[in-house]
């Protein structure tokens, strides 16, 4: 039995979903982004329950398909960005229409009017709170962090980066208010 839930962008949230199911006492085989593999069906009143338990931490569970396709999109997008830098060299619509086999306009068109922005944008957003991320972290150049989430030269990293945040790289690293947003806020 697979349960859908929405706003699920990091390990912590797995960990946090995982302990709500705990204490149902519902037996998972597996709790990924956006989606926990249960054992069993739950009850109508377990299922309640465990709505009331995740809306409490800004989890959603989600129904429909149309929202269970929503959230692959932005969690591939998150796993590519944040987690695997160097496949980022790949034609992003290509690259979505190939893992979740949906036509990309149908997606394109989908993730717009439900999300009010397109999934390039959100591509981007993400990619910027990747650099913000490792701005912070101190530990690349710009011109390494670059390399690594595929823009073509610095100075194009540079004016998305300022175009987004309103902020030059540089002056971002030295303030020190603000820095990132959660990835479920983006």
């Amino acid at each position: 039995m697979k349960l859908y839930i929405k706003n699920m962008v990091c390990n912590r949230c797995k960990m946090a979903v995982r302990t709500e199911l705990e204490k149902l006492h519902l037996q998972t085989v597996s709790v990924e982004l956006g989606e926990v593999e249960l054992e069993r069906e739950p009850t109508p009143g377990e299922k309640a329950q465990l709505e009331t338990g995740l809306t409490s931490l800004g989890f959603e569970l989600i129904d429909d398909k149309k929202s269970r396709l929503i959230e692959s999109i932005k969690k591939q997008i998150i796993l590519l960005v944040h987690q695997q830098d160097g496949e980022l060299k790949v034609n992003l619509s290509g690259y979505l229409a190939g893992l979740l086999h949906h036509d990309y306009n149908y997606m394109s068109n989908l993730f717009s009017e439900v999300e009010g922005t397109t999934i390039e944008k959100y591509f981007i957003l993400q990619k910027i709170e990747r650099v913000k991320e490792l701005l912070v972290y101190d530990e690349l150049s710009l011109s390494e962090i670059a390399f690594r989430l595929n823009y073509s030269s610095v100075a194009h990293l540079s004016n998305q980066f300022k175009k987004v945040t309103g902020f030059t790289p540089s002056h971002f690293k030295n303030i020190r208010t603000e820095k990132r947003k959660p990835l479920d806020m983006v």
